[in-house]
């Protein structure tokens, strides 16, 4: 199922060893934008943090300016002052909004009646990043437009169109895939390499196609901290396989009482990962309790672990009550942080895991329909 546009995602926190950083600086200048400037925002990730920075601009000059360890994906945005009546300017993604591959040195920026018709110079970075955007010109086209019928489906409440959409989307990102990958594979040395092959691990990192290609980058590459992370990531993912162990945990109920996974042997077992403030998990939430009422007396029960956020016990517990998730329930309450996600590598939700009576994984992301399909392939008479 599509995750990597409508699912909420997690901001991986993995610890990673010092990395030397350089300066960079982003000098910028915009005219005829058609509204009055108030400020100019420059947003990116450094290491395992995220960065926001903003100046007020002077006669169409903004300055950025900072410390990387390594090239990185940055966002331009602008912020108009209130109109005559006081009322804020809505920002228009497409208008007000740009992307700069920030690397160590001077990048220069000029913007053009809009934040969205910029030229970049100054950035190898980015020239190779405009490259590869290049590649995906016609499948980020086509995802904006099904996206868009995606989202017009959600609101008409149109489940077959939205299916539809969602299923258009799985193909279109398994097209863009192919396209990182092969960037990948022709740029090794490439500054925005690392970036390309992450976005090809994407959300569940099949680690039999994504560690040989890593291991094609130079070692300076795999060196850098996204690069490290990717590699603990791939690492996870080679833990929760089909076919391996799964790993042994355990949490809290919604009494406080410690449940362990391993209980749950002689049992086929299936661990949901889901969030009560998850619309995805909400609205996938249906199809797994009719799996569970089909196959519960067959010698099968589930185990949800949720990522709802500290201080929502009460928002978790009625998300159970509403949606009549009648098995068991687990969480430490730390959203993203939560210790069984974290130790699975979960990066999206919702997500599962089939496991058989012996605790090892049989299947992944089972949603729609193939539960129930897998379930009746398992106890068929």
């Amino acid at each position: 199922m599509k995750k990597s546009l409508f699912f909420a995602f997690m901001s991986v926190v993995l610890s990673v060893s010092a990395q030397t950083e350089r300066p960079f600086q982003v000098k910028g200048v915009f005219k005829k934008l058609g509204f009055p400037v108030q400020k100019v925002y420059l947003s990116y990730r450094a290491g395992d943090k995220n960065v926001t920075d903003s100046v007020e601009p002077k006669d169409g000059v903004y300055v950025f300016s900072g410390n990387l360890a390594e090239p990185v994906l940055g966002f331009l945005r602008v912020k108009y002052l209130p109109d005559a009546d006081g009322k804020p300017v809505k920002m228009v993604s497409s208008r007000d909004f740009t992307r700069v591959f920030l690397s160590a040195g001077t990048t220069s920026v000029s913007s053009v009646d809009s934040f969205s018709n910029t030229t970049i110079k100054g950035s190898k970075a980015n020239d190779d990043f405009t490259k590869l955007e290049a590649a995906l010109k016609t499948v980020n086209a086509q995802m904006r437009e099904v996206s868009a019928d995606y989202s017009k489906a959600a609101a008409a409440k149109d489940e077959a169109a939205r299916k539809a959409a969602e299923d258009k989307l799985d193909a279109l990102d398994k097209e863009s895939r192919l396209v990182y990958k092969a960037y990948v594979k022709n740029n090794l040395t490439s500054p925005v390499a690392v970036y390309a092959i992450s976005q090809y691990a994407g959300w569940d990192i099949n680690a039999d196609e994504v560690e040989p290609l890593f291991n094609q980058l130079p070692a300076a590459s795999r060196g850098l901290p996204t690069a490290r992370l990717l590699q603990e990531q791939i690492g996870i993912a080679k833990k929760t396989g089909i076919g391996r162990e799964a790993m042994d945990f355990t949490q809290n109920d919604t009494l406080g009482v410690p449940v362990s996974l391993s209980s749950f042997r002689g049992r086929y077992l299936l661990v949901d990962f889901w969030a009560s403030w998850c619309g995805p998990c909400r609205r996938e939430n249906p199809n797994v309790v009719k799996a569970f009422q089909a196959f519960r007396d067959k010698g099968f029960h589930i185990l949800g672990v949720s990522l709802d956020r500290p201080d929502a016990k009460d928002k978790w517990l009625k998300a159970i009550h509403d949606d009549n998730l009648t098995w068991t329930h687990v969480s430490d309450l730390k959203y993203w942080q939560n210790a069984v996600a974290q130790q699975y590598g979960i990066q999206a939700i919702p997500q599962n895991l089939l496991l058989d009576p012996q605790g090892k994984i049989i299947a992944k992301n089972l949603n729609g329909e193939q539960l129930q399909a897998k379930l009746a392939e398992i106890f068929k008479p």
